[in-house]
């Protein structure tokens, strides 16, 4: 979630007598001081680079809403609840992030998952496939299901609109097809698939995982500096790398004592942000990730600085449709069942809607994998606060709405004020 931001010292300015290399006011900043993390904070708010800080201020907001309202919001046990309910949705809505990037859309996803739900329950149950072995299968029909139709928008030339509209449609009925008569087939409690949203980790494993994830940001920021400065280019000083470390420790923390005062940290938790954390490192850091902004922010020019952008396209609805899949199999999990309406619902609108909320542009070419995160709790605390307060779904729904409309206004806001920073505007 990090990024460079501007720095307020001019060219070169002081560069000459700590020896250290000039820094481009424009490429990077130092922020290890509370001034500095301000003035960073009024740059980039001037420039409409906004980043996670609306969705942040929505969070709190519903925070303190919703726990004046009920008690009980802010529970461990109410919030445990809560990181499970948003795992299924948060999976699908990482593959939609990769498709928005590109400036397309899927509306496929809710049929991918009900599909791969259904191709799960009938190979574990009917046809006693060992659980693990029916898992793959789902997850491997997912990403044939995208490749095909990264294959007929990138090569055919199909709109990704009209392609993934006749796939919701066609997925769907294959869905019912394989779900027969019953229309729902359970699954064994006590299996591999329901261990997936039944597992929670013991304290200790907890505080575990959280140092190892606070340590690894840390020792692989702190290499990829130190060859920065190696190389003679700017870098961050270790004070800077220790107080962006505190940041994210805070958080993760303090999520892992809550979740440790219910049951401990849940599996399928640990697994939706597992997949944000990878996802968003392959898009910062790996060259096939900014091949993704790069086809996302212009795709001709793209091609004629000769990236392979019917290859990239393909690749990312491969993926989203595999992301989907495997929200389809938390979806069984945590119902202990697949039915005609596993991922029919309002799957698909939820994944979207997180998505855009999250603070990732419909434009293409804007967002991270961390929208997935931050936009599934901001739904999910809507959904949790509405069912505490017995609220029936069509408020949910309108709430959820005007949530959406205010996060698309805000980046096409912050759009206009980078397209004025870049003009050199006001």
């Amino acid at each position: 979630m990090t990024q460079q931001t501007p720095v307020s010292k001019a060219p070169g300015e002081g560069a000459a007598a700590s020896g250290e290399p000039a820094r481009d006011p424009r490429l990077l900043t130092t922020v290890a001081s509370p001034k500095g993390w301000l003035q960073a904070l009024r740059r980039n708010l001037r420039s409409g680079e906004l980043g996670p800080i609306p969705v942040i201020v929505g969070l709190l907001l519903i925070a303190v809403v919703f726990q004046s309202m009920n008690d009980r919001f802010l529970s461990p046990q109410n919030l445990s609840n809560l990181t499970l309910q948003i795992a299924a949705i948060g999976l699908m809505t990482t593959g939609v992030i990769m498709v928005l990037l590109l400036g397309e859309i899927d509306l496929s996803i809710g049929s991918v998952a009900g599909l791969s739900a259904a191709v799960l329950a009938v190979l574990a149950v009917k046809q006693g496939v060992p659980e693990w072995g029916a898992i793959a299968a789902a997850v491997g029909v997912g990403l044939v299901i995208g490749l095909v139709h990264g294959t007929v928008f990138a090569k055919v030339g199909v709109p990704a609109f009209v392609v993934t509209l006749a796939g919701l449609l066609g997925w769907q009925g294959v869905h019912l097809y394989l779900m027969g008569a019953d229309g729902t087939i359970n699954i064994s409690p006590n299996g591999a698939i329901a261990m997936l949203t039944q597992t929670y980790f013991v304290p200790f494993v907890g505080w575990a995982i959280a140092a190892i994830a606070v340590g690894l940001y840390v020792v692989s920021v702190a290499v990829v500096e130190r060859r920065r400065r190696q190389a003679g280019l700017p870098y961050k000083p270790m004070s800077e790398i220790a107080f962006r470390a505190a940041l994210l420790a805070l958080p993760i923390l303090g999520g892992v004592w809550v979740l440790n005062q219910y049951k401990g940290v849940p599996l399928a938790f640990l697994i939706f942000v597992g997949f944000v954390v990878v996802l968003d490192l392959v898009l910062r850091k790996t060259r096939y990730g900014r091949m993704v902004y790069a086809v996302g922010g212009n795709a001709e020019a793209a091609r004629r600085a000769g990236i392979n952008v019917d290859l990239i396209r393909i690749s990312v609805f491969g993926i989203a449709s595999t992301l989907a899949a495997l929200g389809g199999i938390m979806l069984v999990s945590r119902n202990f069942a697949a039915s005609v309406s596993t991922g029919s619902g309002a799957e698909l609108m939820m994944a979207i809607a997180a998505a855009v909320i999250g603070g990732t542009s419909l434009f293409g070419g804007r967002g991270n994998a961390y929208s997935a995160l931050l936009g599934g709790l901001v739904l999910g605390a809507i959904t949790s606060g509405l069912l505490l307060l017995q609220m029936d779904t069509s408020v949910r729904f309108m709430i959820t709405a005007a949530v959406l409309l205010i996060a698309v206004i805000i980046d096409a806001v912050s759009r206009n004020g980078r397209k004025t920073n870049a003009r050199g505007g006001a």
